[in-house]
């Protein structure tokens, strides 16, 4: 699993242990997050008519520089 999570979300998992957390606690702090923004990344809600179409679980307190990953993304679909 942390290999997993490490590979989507990358910077969060190296500066989490770079800042002395164990990799249970770098797990729990990223599982969700790495979820979301992989589905993101994925182009799962590229197109969606409002809001409203996302589902519950689509969003998760993410730092600029992620959603800068994905706005990325988002702009060379």
């Amino acid at each position: 699993h942390c290999l997993a999570v490490r590979a989507v979300c990358q910077r969060e998992i190296d500066c989490d242990r770079g800042n002395g957390y164990s990799w249970k606690i770098t797990l729990l702090r990223n599982y969700w997050k790495s979820k979301v923004k992989q589905e993101w990344l994925s182009g799962k809600y590229s197109n969606i008519p409002s809001q409203l179409s996302l589902p519950e679980k689509s969003m998760y307190p993410m730092d600029v520089d992620t959603w800068g990953e994905i706005l990325e993304a988002e702009l060379e679909r």
